[in-house]
């Protein structure tokens, strides 16, 4: 039986929780392997074996397995295998509780895993999606350990570059060059690495030319090996045989000491940290909220505008946080709902992710202004917005803006728009098109508030121009959108976002033409402040829970064509509802109000039935039709409801 055959079976065993098996197939895997001389599939299988002895409660020896793995995988350039092991050798050393190492062990196999998929960039987005998968638990549990450190800004950096991979693998090529491509270490952390190529690496070279000597003679030795060869002789009284001798090691020790104590690593989280801070500077009583899922807890990253970060951990599971989350993603979706239900499941995910913090935030109210948070939502929680949380008595919305990011790296959300508003505002009220795409046909209906929505808009603000139907064409609005110098481009019609085949999605145009991913990618938007997709399905994510990345849909796409911010829905909309929602959010705009303001205060103006919030004038009921019988909603019953006012996030620069 092959050796690779008998590694296969050994594998099945391990599966099963039956150890003793395994490691007898793995055992005769190993012998038949060093006989051939297959060295990466005995590196594999070294490994596989140190990790039998790892579930046995055997530590020791198992890191013994996982060093000589590791050897053989720097010897044949496996850095894939070199990752893993570095993964396994910081899960083990977490075990046996040393986390100041295992954290070393992992930001080497983050590190690692970083490189690689630079030089996957050429793969399908299936295959580079596939490696990110395998890889994100070394991420969540280098964020984790750091986490416990209360090394909080070095967490959320790691989860950083795991969702910079989420992206880039979902819409390809999202990388630019300000994104960080690894993780930085502490001083003591360096000093540590340094020992271990310089006490333990070095006797595996040695170890190794003695070998190579043995097997292939001494003429076998290149001039270079042999120089080596006699340094490391010189020294050879002070390397070390083992991983077990070096995490003994005095100076290892030493080492792991300062890291519990001492401050020299603060230096990261601080540059980290004015980072953050000038980012929000600009924008009114701003915190960033970063809320990172872990399978046993919910970790809540708060980070003010002059304050170190605040982190709140909250005992709940990834399982019930997700169940809760999907309930209410479906209560969202319904107009017929329920507003008492909805408020009852809004309420229990408010415990979660905004009670433990409310202290904290309630520090930096103020009389005068309002609250932005600068929300970065972790997996599922991308399914649902911020400001559809309640507290029993009111709305998130009624208390804070909130503006999306994806990254820190990734989104410039602090810079001023320009004081002039231009405004391009397109329509496809009779819709009635059934294009295909991807070899799929797609049936849209007319979405006839469109027209109003425009017109009013204009009306408005009068520096807008109108497209509609027919006039909304593919060609021109493109041409207009390269030449106009517009700083606002409202696009009033169907999109679809399809998850399995992003690069297929679309936006509709008012002649039945279709601009799909790659056509919006080739737009220069780098003059526009916002781009609003007032349309069904734009930032739709499937009936399952995913990783939730797919919920960015075109709105990201278009931030990623320059656009400073994207306005973009989780659901499919109301057209009625949908009009009133943009004409009380361009109101609110007109008054010279932030972005993120302006769209908090239209969906108070819903919330209450009432324009006065936004222009402080006596009370102005709002009129909404169903677009479906054409009959006036009545919406001091169902406005309430958030399936009407909160489908819309804004994602990116909320000024």
């Amino acid at each position: 039986m092959e050796g690779s055959t008998l590694n296969n079976i050994g594998a099945v065993y391990d599966s099963l929780g039956q150890y003793s098996e395994a490691l007898d197939y793995y055992d005769q895997s190993l012998f038949i392997k060093r006989e051939i001389g297959g060295r990466d599939g005995e590196g594999g299988t070294l490994n596989n074996i140190g990790g039998i002895y790892g579930n046995l409660g055997q530590y020791r020896k198992a890191l013994e397995y996982y060093e000589q793995s590791l050897v053989i995988s720097r010897e044949i350039g496996d850095r894939a295998g070199e990752g893993n092991t570095l993964n396994n050798i910081g899960w083990l050393l977490e075990i046996t509780e040393e986390p100041e190492l295992a954290i070393i062990f992992l930001k080497q196999s983050v590190n690692i895993y970083e490189e690689i998929r630079e030089g996957n960039r050429t793969l399908s987005q299936e295959q580079q999606q596939s490696y990110t998968d395998t890889i994100a638990h070394t991420y969540r549990k280098l964020a984790d350990l750091l986490l416990q450190e209360n090394r909080v800004l070095e967490a959320q950096a790691v989860l950083d570059l795991l969702r910079t991979q989420e992206l880039e693998d979902y819409f390809q090529d999202v990388r630019s060059g300000t994104t960080p491509q690894d993780v930085d270490y502490w001083q003591p952390e360096e000093r540590i690495l340094t020992l271990y190529k310089d006490v333990l690496l070095a006797k595996d070279d040695l170890t190794r030319l003695k070998a190579k000597a043995d097997t292939e003679g001494y003429d076998s030795l290149t001039p270079d090996e042999l120089e080596l060869f006699d340094q490391l002789s010189a020294r050879e009284d002070e390397l070390l045989d083992n991983f077990t001798e070096f995490l003994d090691y005095p100076a290892v020790q030493e080492a792991v000491a300062q890291l519990r104590t001492s401050t020299e690593g603060q230096n990261i989280e601080l540059a980290s940290l004015r980072s953050l801070q000038d980012n929000i500077a600009n924008l009114p009583n701003a915190v960033l909220l970063y809320p990172l899922i872990f399978e046993d807890r919910l970790e809540l990253i708060l980070v003010p505008p002059n304050a170190p970060p605040i982190r709140r951990p909250v005992d709940v599971s990834a399982k019930d946080l997700n169940e809760a989350i999907l309930n209410y993603r479906t209560l969202l979706r319904s107009p017929h709902g329920s507003t008492q239900q909805a408020k009852a499941t809004a309420q229990k995910l408010y415990n979660w992710l905004v009670k433990p913090i409310e202290q904290d935030l309630a520090l930096l109210d103020n009389d005068t202004s309002t609250q932005t948070i600068v929300y970065s939502p972790d997996g599922a929680l991308r399914y649902i917005p911020l400001v559809a949380l309640h507290d029993g008595n009111q709305w998130l919305a009624e208390r804070f803006s909130v503006t999306h990011i994806t990254t820190e790296s990734i989104s410039d959300f602090d810079t001023p728009p320009q004081s002039e508003q231009k405004i391009l505002a397109a329509a496809c009220a009779d819709c009635s098109f059934t294009p295909t795409v991807g070899g799929e046909q797609y049936t849209f209906s007319d979405l006839p508030f469109t027209r109003t929505e425009v017109n009013n808009l204009a009306t408005q603000i009068p520096t807008t121009d109108v497209l509609l139907d027919a006039d909304f064409s593919k060609n021109d609005t493109e041409r207009r959108i390269e030449l106009g110098g517009y700083n606002i481009i409202h696009l009033a019609t169907h999109g679809a976002f399809i998850s399995a085949s992003p690069d297929d999605s679309f936006l509709l145009f008012g002649d039945g033409d279709i601009a799909t991913l790659r056509d919006i990618s080739s737009w220069d938007l780098e003059g526009a402040d916002l781009v609003v997709l007032s349309a069904c399905e734009t930032g739709l994510g499937g009936q399952d829970l995913g990783s939730g990345i797919e919920v960015l849909g075109l709105g990201y796409q278009i931030q990623r064509a320059k656009a400073k911010a994207a306005m973009a829905s989780l659901w499919r909309v109301d057209d009625g509802g949908t009009q009133t929602l943009m004409n009380a959010f361009y109101l609110a705009l007109s008054e010279g109000l932030p972005k993120a303001e302006a769209l908090r205060l239209a969906q108070l103006a819903l919330i209450k039935d009432d324009l006065s919030v936004i222009t402080g004038e006596s009370r102005a009921s709002i009129n909404v039709v169903n677009s479906e019988t054409g009959e006036p909603i009545s919406l001091s019953a169902s406005s309430d409801h958030p399936y009407y006012w909160a489908p819309f996030i804004l994602i990116g620069n909320g000024l």
